[in-house]
């Protein structure tokens, strides 16, 4: 067969169609991943029933049919989307309350002549969507990898005639010939087939290929892809050949709503909402605040012009202007960091839903095994390793010429066979190929020692019936009913462990040097080779590494579940209690919740469930990740908080993703982990430091403007301290992240934010009173003529304790003795500190409406700063151990 007359495996494929209409039902308004309805019709339907029901014949359409229902149908594409150009993209990043409002407040500022504000502003904004755009432009869409995914021609029968077709015009009733090495173009009802096995481990995550029969079915499978006589786009004909008739072809196709499911937008993840939810906060606390201060101002001070920029200076400083900063910057630290570690970080804020991520739902062929089949054990009828057998089986792979299959290929690389030498001497004399009625082929061989063997291996179930006798220990006995049960409990034992097993068995005929089929019969059973897909190395210490930090590991797979307890043992997972998709599809959203949270292991899902799953986690709290390698993980990778692929995934696979794995130690996945708890924590930082001051500023501002005679703080004044602080918050993306903040998944809680700002807030205001206290009193600033003073008094106090209060807050432990900043951090706040105390005395502080302060003030400004921590750690230690924060 010609490439060019042939859909290939090589190129994997893709393709789709508009709405079908009349008989086949019309695409819903709301595409779900899921078979059409036509599919499941045409599989419990047979000749002439089938054909009415496509409207279409066994000589296939005729041109002008084919060119209607083109016409109706549309092109045999999939996932037609346009791909997001650059401006739509950069509009989705800018769309955000913070970044709004931040660019509102500088072009405020700029207008009103506070070129420094707006400049600082201006510069956060830009430096967050830059460093964002950047990062996420670089992946593609999933859907025009499915698009790219075609080959050129299919081979079609229409008016009686075989003809090459472009992939494209296919459409439902066209009749399509299939055969080893092509692609199914699209979701085909089998009219006839001869030893036809399908490759659906794209679909499925099944290792081994599944046959294929032309007989309708009498009852549904519990999945899609169980349909034994139909086959889907994206999978690949084995072996065989196959007639077949197209039900649904494009976005009608499963692989067709896979796409749509893939090209809808992503839900926000756990932290885009927990960053929108702390944004919104903020906003409230301000559209309050700064109406209050600027009315308080204007009505008792009598001065508008005043009040109005002493405002505007308060919504900038209650603006935590450097988060979009120093939220880019510590999940661009945290992607270079995970890119040393050989890792590509697609979506910035995965490195924090990676951080949070309390439940890894994962995939098993390819992500947690190798994806390749492997000869695990050669035993006798007992259960016992041997050689022997092993030899037997090889000499079979090695002597037979049809194509070998994986098993073969398995039994070929094994590196337990060290008898090559000997194979040598063997010689060939005559071989029965496999067909799928014996189930079992056959090689007649002469040993070294001139015997003739019949060589024997298949399908136990169908090798018992051959067999008269069976050898142990050297020792041949017949196979009465009371050892068959043994027997068959020894086989039955290897495949409920997950074994892929076929029996071994010879038979001596000396004297012979041809066979045939009459020939396989009183065989002598010697034992089984069994097969399986090993788990990856690394996997079992992964997941015993996640479990440590709090990550509970489940696995989705389309699998059977023998295979997948098997696979679960091996990685120390438990197997039960076990979900089937067959149960899934039974249950409501409410009693899979409940369900999803005792199991561990899902076998048999469709792309479906996988995504069902995922989703109704999210909707209890977890936070979820998925990791999948397959074209029928796509929908759940993207459903997830955080898209996890690996190094040997499909290409739709790593396009849905957030994280890809380029490497196959998946103990990558701890380190990616703890990275992100550590940025998180970073994050939190900032966000407790700027919200609890800004909430304890709001009474300080409040009151002072009800009760002076005077503005509290210049307006100039509150911008440089606003810029001072932020200027020592630089660092808080590099700062040490203590071990406990990692040891376990640590989610946005907004209301545990709340709970801090609460009670960390108003501790800074009470310090600000005594500050307004000792000002009045004892420096006597009730004058209007010593309003700089004052001024100058809650400047330096406020930028000192604040600038100082974040080693407090970086930590659950004693700040300075049991945990210490990074030095950066300390180097910006002893600077921003010495600064604060010089610039009242320097050249600049006229400028700034600042005095020098008496000398008196500094050793209140001491016992201020030794109160405000004191307090501050007593009521964080207070919090914590009400488990409050």
């Amino acid at each position: 067969m010609e490439d060019s007359a042939k859909t290939k495996v090589s190129t994997a494929a893709t393709s789709a169609h508009a709405a079908m209409k009349a008989t086949i039902p019309a695409k819903e308004t709301h595409p779900n991943i899921r078979v059409s309805p036509a599919v499941l019709d045409a599989s419990q339907k047979d000749g002439g029933d089938l054909f009415r029901l496509l409207r279409t014949a066994a000589k296939g359409l005729t041109q002008g049919e084919a060119e209607q229902r083109s016409r109706t149908f549309g092109p045999n594409e999939v996932a037609q989307e346009k791909q997001r150009g650059w401006p739509a993209r950069l509009l989705l990043i800018i769309r955000n309350p913070l970044v709004i409002l931040l660019a509102a407040l500088s072009a405020i500022s700029f207008a009103t002549g506070d070129s420094r504000a707006g400049t600082v502003m201006a510069a956060m904004v830009l430096l967050s969507v830059t460093l964002r755009f950047v990062q996420e432009a670089r992946a593609d869409s999933a859907a025009a990898k499915l698009k790219a995914m075609i080959h050129v021609t299919a081979t079609v029968v229409r008016e009686g005639v075989a003809k090459e077709v472009p992939l494209r015009d296919l459409v439902p009733g066209d009749i399509v010939t299939l055969s080893a090495g092509d692609m199914i173009p699209g979701d085909v009802r089998v009219l006839s087939a001869k030893d036809l096995f399908v490759s659906q481990g794209s679909l499925t995550g099944e290792s081994l290929p599944v046959e294929k029969f032309h007989d309708a079915e009498t009852a549904l499978a519990a999945s899609p892809t169980e349909l034994k006589n139909t086959c889907f786009m994206g999978t690949s004909v084995q072996s065989g050949t196959a007639t077949a008739v197209v039900v649904t072809t494009g976005s009608q196709t499963y692989l067709g709503s896979m796409a749509s499911a893939i090209t809808e937008e992503a839900p926000p993840t756990s932290f885009d909402q927990g960053l929108d939810r702390f944004t919104w906060l903020m906003i409230k606390l301000m559209a309050v605040m700064v109406p209050l201060v600027f009315l308080l101002n204007g009505f008792t001070k009598h001065d508008w012009k005043g009040a109005f920029f002493f405002a505007m200076a308060v919504a900038v400083g209650l603006t935590p202007e450097m988060l979009p900063m120093i939220v880019s910057v510590c999940l661009s630290k945290g992607a270079l960091a995970m890119s040393r570690k050989k890792v590509i970080v697609k979506r910035l804020n995965a490195i924090q839903d990676f951080g949070g991520m309390d439940v890894l739902c994962t995939d098993k062929t390819g992500t947690l095994t190798e994806d390749r089949v492997i000869l695990q054990r050669h035993c006798n009828v007992a259960g016992r390793e041997t050689d022997e057998v092993l030899l037997d089986g090889y000499l079979i792979s090695h002597f037979q010429t049809g194509l070998k299959n994986l098993l073969d290929r398995a039994i070929l690389d094994s590196a337990d066979f060290k008898q090559k030498a000997l194979v040598e001497k063997h010689k060939k004399l005559d071989e029965i190929p496999f067909d799928f009625t014996r189930r079992m082929m056959s090689v007649l061989v002469e040993d070294p020692a001139g015997k003739a063997i019949l060589l024997t291996k298949g399908a136990p179930e169908e090798m018992f019936l051959q067999c008269s006798h069976f050898e142990l220990d050297g020792k041949v006995s017949p196979m009465e009913p009371s050892l068959v049960v043994g027997l068959h409990q020894e086989y039955e034992s290897l495949s409920n462990d997950g074994f892929r097993v076929l029996a071994v068995a010879t038979k001596e005929m000396t004297g012979k040097h041809a066979c045939s089929k009459e020939d396989e019969r009183d065989l002598v059973l010697k034992g089984y080779v069994a097969f399986l897909d090993p788990p990856k190395n690394t996997a079992g210490r992964a997941i015993e590494a996640l479990h440590n930090h709090g990550v509970a590991v489940k696995i989705l797979t389309g699998d059977n579940q023998l295979i997948s307890r098997k696979v679960c043992r091996d990685v120390g997972l438990p197997a039960d209690p076990m979900l089937l998709g067959a149960d899934i599809e039974k249950m409501s959203d409410v009693e899979l919740s409940a369900a999803a949270e005792t199991a561990t292991l899902f076998a048999r899902l469709s792309p479906a469930h996988k995504r069902r799953i995922i989703q109704v986690l999210r909707r209890t709290g977890h936070v979820v990740g998925f990791m999948g390698d397959g074209i029928n993980d796509a929908p759940a990778l993207k459903a997830a908080d955080i898209g996890i692929s690996v190094d040997t995934a499909t290409d739709i696979a790593k396009e849905s993703a957030d994280l890809i794995l380029l490497e196959k130690d998946l103990m990558v996945l701890e380190g990616g982990v703890v990275e992100g708890r550590k940025v998180f924590a970073n994050i939190l930082k900032y966000i407790r430091m700027g919200a609890s001051s800004n909430f304890g500023n709001m009474f300080s501002v409040l009151g002072a403007s009800a009760f002076l005679p005077f503005i509290p703080m210049a307006p100039i004044q509150v911008l440089t301290n606003n810029l001072l602080y932020d200027f020592s918050q630089i660092p808080i993306p590099i700062d040490s992240v203590d071990p406990e903040q990692v040891a376990h998944p640590r989610p946005w809680n907004i209301d545990e934010i709340k709970r801090f700002i609460l009670f960390i807030g108003p501790i800074s205001s009470l310090f600000d009173y005594t500050t307004f206290f000792v000002m009045l009193w004892v420096f006597n600033c009730w004058d209007p003529s010593r309003a700089s003073v004052f001024q100058t008094g809650w400047f330096v106090e406020s930028l000192m304790t604040q600038t100082l209060i974040i080693h407090v807050i970086r930590t659950n432990q004693i700040p300075f003795i049991q945990s210490r900043a990074s030095w950066p951090l300390t180097l910006t706040t002893l600077s921003i500190m010495a600064f604060g105390i010089w610039l009242p005395f320097s050249p600049l502080g006229p400028s700034l409406g600042l005095a020098r302060l008496p000398g008196m003030y500094w050793p209140f400004l001491l016992l201020t700063h030794l109160c405000y921590m004191g307090l501050t750690q007593a009521i964080k230690v207070w919090l914590l151990r009400k488990k409050w924060i």
